[in-house]
């Protein structure tokens, strides 16, 4: 039986189904300024039998309320940032909680062009999970090709064990970033909007800026006017102008809060170029230690 690391079709997705083979499919469907927005796209229509992935429930462990709108991290959370990532124990409690176990295929995929589903997706590949792969073109994609939609909730899946394996992809934190800050070994690419990575604007942290070096590619370039992943060929042209000679080996990628620089690695690794390296940390953990430089423009 065919196994899917980076992309899967509908066409693929829908054979798998048909052929009885073991695995699990994933709605990270989620509105960054409406967070109970998501779950309620999921109610109104989702893939028949897919599970939800909260992101800030699911895939980030955001901590407890400090009362000022802001949260305390729980002390074993893997990175700081809006959307602290859960520890890998913690993450793989959850996974086993939903039912998925370690011989599944994962499908993960959102109706916001990639932007959630890859942080499931990478998160099961620091879990150990290779099989896990994206939905090119997310339900719309699925819709427009007449799969099984439904709507309300799914029933509850028996407990299962997921076991961790040896992460399949690096986690970066701030003291690693920090400490490699212009040199060779290390390329940043920031995946946030232009405007904001230049500190033009900055509508959700309290620092407007960049990390001293990064380059920018706003995520969103990564998929074509068909809402799928362009070609692997134009990716990996995109990527090398952007890299301009550096060792994709190097690339650390970066947003706001670790969860949209995910399309970026995505699209790498489509285009021969990845594995790569995350900070999940981010542009939010960057800029609230004021130690740490900031540069504009």
């Amino acid at each position: 039986m065919a196994s899917y690391s980076t992309l899967i079709s509908v066409a693929e997705l829908q054979a798998l189904r048909a052929a009885g083979a073991p695995l699990m499919v994933f709605d990270c469907s989620f509105e960054l300024m409406n967070p109970a927005a998501g779950e309620e796209q999921y109610r109104d229509a989702h893939i028949a039998g897919a599970v939800y992935a909260h992101l800030d429930h699911a895939l980030s462990d955001k901590g407890t309320p400090d009362g000022q709108g802001n949260y305390v991290p729980h002390p074993d959370a893997a990175s700081g940032g809006r959307h602290p990532l859960p520890s890998r124990e913690k993450f793989a409690v959850w996974l086993s909680s939903v039912g998925f176990s370690n011989e599944m295929q994962a499908v993960v995929y959102d109706r916001q062009g990639a932007n959630y589903c890859g942080r499931l997706w990478w998160m099961l590949k620091w879990a150990g999970h290779e099989a896990v792969a994206v939905l090119d073109g997310g339900l719309p994609a699925w819709q427009a090709m007449g799969g099984d939609v439904r709507s309300g909730t799914e029933p509850s899946h028996f407990q299962s064990n997921f076991e961790l394996g040896e992460p399949l992809r690096r986690l970066a934190t701030t003291k690693d970033v920090a400490g490699r800050l212009g040199g060779p070994g290390q390329t940043l690419i920031d995946a946030r909007a232009n405007a904001r990575f230049k500190g033009d604007v900055e509508p959700l942290d309290p620092v407007a800026g960049h990390i001293p070096g990064a380059l920018n590619r706003p995520f969103a370039l990564n998929i074509g006017p068909d809402g799928k992943f362009k070609p692997a060929t134009q990716l990996r042209e995109e990527f090398e102008q952007l890299l301009g000679g550096r060792d994709p080996a190097t690339v650390v990628h970066h947003c706001g809060s670790g969860v949209s620089a995910l399309p970026n690695a995505i699209a790498m690794e489509v285009a021969g170029l990845g594995p790569t390296a995350l900070y999940a940390g981010s542009w939010s953990e960057w800029c609230r230690d004021t130690r740490l430089p900031v540069e504009r423009g």
